[in-house]
């Protein structure tokens, strides 16, 4: 028996409340059951009356006694009237029983037709809907540009198709407006940095510079990297946001052991020392923005460790997804604000003290991961440092769980 609260029970009610078309076959069957029940009983009672007026024609249930009928047949009318009730009982009961065994198993047998045909009916109702659902989807994990185009006479269902189509229209156009004002926006603020730049290291060059004015064109210089950095980060969160475009077969052990190579020179400066675990793991997926992951995932384990700590990278695949995982040591971390490290502009080091980065890091991760249909979580070391896992599904966006 399957307790209310056990995984049997709740995937029941799971089939029953998220099948529209089994529902409209539970409904369709119930009420053909209900209506033959109903005129099966009315039926009874009809031919029970029709055969009471039928018998008491044929068994009046008195005869005419004539005084000069012999006594033998004086017996034999009395006889007959004496058992007509009984008779007429036996032949009543004999009725309603045949009647009743014999049209329950043709209200049955019609009933089940009846259920069969309902399933289908419901699955021709519905299929417009299981049509918008579907391409709901593939827009949802692809691109705006697919629309229903419901072909169908006008009805409810129809409408719903067109104003899903309405709909995705106006967010087509506003993406692509978002998309040309994030273009237009980085030409804007990345040219003005790069000719300031230019000027800062012409005046730098010359002979008869100062050494205050080299020290100040090194601190603008520095200034104006950090600002193209942080441009560069907003572009790749505005990117990974929207919808992915290039999504080709990828191996993130080769992404982490390139992005591991870059690294070995700034964590040996820092004294970190990067250790290498990585399996092959193939997913599907915009290499650009995985590689961004994995390169924000050990700048940052890099970055914010201590001299003398470790960087811990690992890939592997599993059989549905594949994970990347960075561990560092670090300054210890509270459970309650991990959370708050995934959230733009919130950096690690507002608690250290030191003012490297522009707190995108984890944002991006987390953004490209769940653009992927994957996840990004963290936990904090015990002793101190962070551990960031990031799921992703090996047959890229929208496949996970299929």
């Amino acid at each position: 028996m399957t307790a209310a609260g056990s995984p049997g029970a709740a995937g029941a009610r799971h089939t029953w409340g998220g099948s529209l078309r089994l529902r409209l076959t539970v409904v369709f069957g119930v009420m053909f059951f209900v209506a033959a029940a109903a005129v099966l009983a009315v039926t009874v009672v009809l031919v029970d009356n029709s055969m009471r007026y039928g018998l008491d024609l044929a068994f009046p249930g008195s005869y005419s006694v004539d005084p000069g009928m012999s006594k033998e047949v004086q017996r034999y009318l009395a006889q007959q009237q004496s058992a007509e009730p009984a008779t007429k009982r036996i032949m009543l009961d004999s009725m309603q029983d045949n009647l009743l065994f014999k049209g329950g198993l043709t209200v049955v047998a019609v009933g089940v037709v009846a259920t069969t045909a309902g399933w289908l009916v419901a699955g021709r109702l519905v299929r417009p809907l299981s049509m918008i659902s579907s391409t709901a989807e593939r827009i949802a994990g692809r691109t705006l540009h697919r629309r229903i185009d419901l072909e169908a006479p006008p009805g409810e269902v129809k409408s719903l198709a067109d104003s899903f189509d309405s709909m995705l229209d106006r967010l087509d156009q506003a993406f692509a407006g978002q998309s040309r004002f994030i273009a237009n926006a980085a030409h804007e603020l990345k040219t003005p940095i790069a000719v300031n730049r230019t000027l800062v290291e012409v005046a730098m060059s010359r002979p008869d510079a100062p050494p205050e004015i080299r020290q100040l064109g090194e601190n603008l210089l520095a200034v104006s990297a950090r600002h193209e950095r942080l441009i560069d980060a907003l572009l790749t969160l505005a990117r990974a946001e929207d919808s992915l475009t290039e999504l080709v077969p990828l191996d993130l052990a080769e992404l982490a052991e390139s992005v591991l190579d870059s690294a070995a020179e700034g964590a040996a400066r820092r004294e970190v020392t990067l250790d290498d675990r990585v399996e092959p793991a193939l997913v599907t997926g915009d290499p650009v923005l995985l590689e961004q992951v994995v390169r924000n995932l050990v700048d940052n384990a890099v970055r914010y460790n201590v001299r003398g700590g470790s960087v811990t990278v690992r890939t592997s695949m599993g059989r549905t997804d594949a994970e990347i995982v960075v561990a560092n040591t670090g300054p210890v971390i509270s459970p309650h604000e991990v959370p708050v490290l995934f959230a733009p502009f919130r950096r690690l080091t507002d608690r250290v003290g030191s003012a490297r980065g522009s707190g995108l890091g984890l944002s991006i991760v987390r953004a490209v991961a769940q653009a992927h249909g994957g996840e990004a979580t963290a936990l904090p070391r015990r002793g101190g440092g962070l551990t960031v896992r990031v799921l992703l599904p090996l047959d890229g966006p929208g496949c996970r769980g299929r």
